[in-house]
């Protein structure tokens, strides 16, 4: 099956290349046109090594935001190093304090008040066509996460070979608290994690440490940050695609760790205990049995972060969680291509803009939730993030007769 997609793969895609129309980046400059290409070039900066090739984000200003560009340019970055027989693995990073603060929501934010969007949508089209591509790419990937990773930056490197952490990274799903879903995969991801661990995380947006990541399965290999320039340089001069001698040279600058007495990862039965049940409202109910039988703080923390998320977020990301455990990737993406169109049209909710607009542009941290309180949130309106999307509005095309996807 593997030769077989090999020889598959760079036809499909030369033949893709013959028929489509380019499509037209967003640009905001009045440079002229060699300059912008060069200028989206330097979002996505790519270095060659003996045997690999490595994407560096560079959009430091932004922690690293995706913007559509930098979707399309690393899909097509990784579909011409899969069928470039010289380069054997693939090398992800970012620059400076940030791996990839996820999608870049404020520019999306604009879009959408300026009524541009047929270019939202083709940022998620971008962006999961390439969580896709990585989830099932031929070529060994070490994504290395220092920093921030959040949002689409989890889905741009987890879904990958190798995920590399340090003492610096820093991982949350925070979308509930700004009228969005958990997207670019992580129904996918979420829901593989221990017990209903994946949803708590979705629903607080609590934040995982790069040792956390490690003990729950997100990440393969810890490091010191300060080693960091050693692996690269190791990785550099390796000339393989075989996957073993990654791993064994990744894990030569390899730390052991074990979460702090404090972590999360302590309380897993007590997640569990509050986080099985099957509605928002049994959540919240056992959440608020909790603070009134018990003198501990967790509880009542816990309940606050909810209470600030969107309820409507809350309904939806809930269910998308759970139904990510019985689905592969590509449906996992699919379901959320939807769930994230029916966010941007506001037939539902203005939700997702007010979010952003209370968190990230006016910053005034009081976004007004329409409906407001989980009991207004009706089955219907959950119901409509997950229908289908009708003739009218195509669904999420991914190439899966020429990549399998995993269970």
């Amino acid at each position: 099956m593997q030769k077989l997609r090999r020889f598959l793969l760079p036809l499909s895609r030369s033949l893709q290349r013959n028929v489509s129309i380019p499509l037209q980046e967003r640009c905001f400059s009045a440079l002229p046109s060699y300059a912008q290409h060069d200028f989206l070039q330097e979002e996505v900066l790519v270095e060659g090594r003996a045997n690999s090739r490595v994407a560096i984000l560079n959009r430091a200003s932004a922690l690293n935001a995706l913007t559509t560009s930098m979707a399309a340019r690393l899909n097509r970055l990784y579909e011409s190093w899969e069928e470039n027989s010289d380069i054997g693995f693939v090398i992800m990073k970012g620059g400076q304090r940030a791996f990839c603060s996820g999608t870049d929501v404020v520019t999306l934010y604009w879009l959408l008040d300026e009524g541009k969007m047929e270019e939202c949508k083709a940022y998620f089209e971008n962006l999961y066509k390439f969580v896709y591509v990585l989830g099932t790419y031929l070529k060994p990937h070490v994504a290395i996460m220092n920093g921030i990773v959040m949002g689409g930056g989890a889905g741009i490197s987890l879904p990958g070979m190798f995920r590399v952490v340090t003492e610096k990274t820093v991982f949350a799903s925070p979308e509930v608290q700004i009228g969005f879903h958990p997207d670019a995969g992580s129904s996918y991801y979420l829901s593989r994690l221990p017990g209903y661990l994946g949803e708590y995380l979705a629903l607080t947006g609590e934040k995982l440490n790069g040792t956390e990541m490690m003990a729950c399965g997100l990440a393969t290999h810890y490091s010191l940050k300060e080693k960091l320039p050693w692996i690269e340089e190791r990785l550099g001069k390796l000339i393989t695609d075989d996957r073993s001698v990654i791993e064994n040279s990744l894990s030569q600058y390899g730390t052991l760790v074990y979460p702090e007495e404090r972590s999360l990862l302590h309380r897993l039965e007590t997640i569990d205990k509050y986080f099985c049940y099957d509605t928002m409202e049994e959540i919240v109910q056992a959440l608020e049995n909790g603070v009134a039988g018990s003198y501990d703080d967790w509880p009542l923390t816990i309940l606050g972060k909810i209470k600030e998320a969107s309820p409507l977020s809350l309904k939806v990301t809930l269910r998308s969680i759970r139904e990510g455990r019985f689905q592969t990737l590509d449906q996992c993406l699919a379901r959320e291509y939807r769930i994230s169109l029916r966010w941007i049209s506001k037939k539902v909710s203005n939700d997702f803009s007010e979010g952003v607009r209370a968190r990230l542009v006016d910053k005034d941290f009081a976004p007004k939730w329409d409906p407001s309180k989980l009991e207004e949130v009706t089955v219907d309106m959950v119901e409509s993030f997950f229908a289908p999307l009708g003739e009218v509005e195509p669904e999420l095309n991914l190439p899966t007769a020429l990549r399998e996807p995993d269970v």
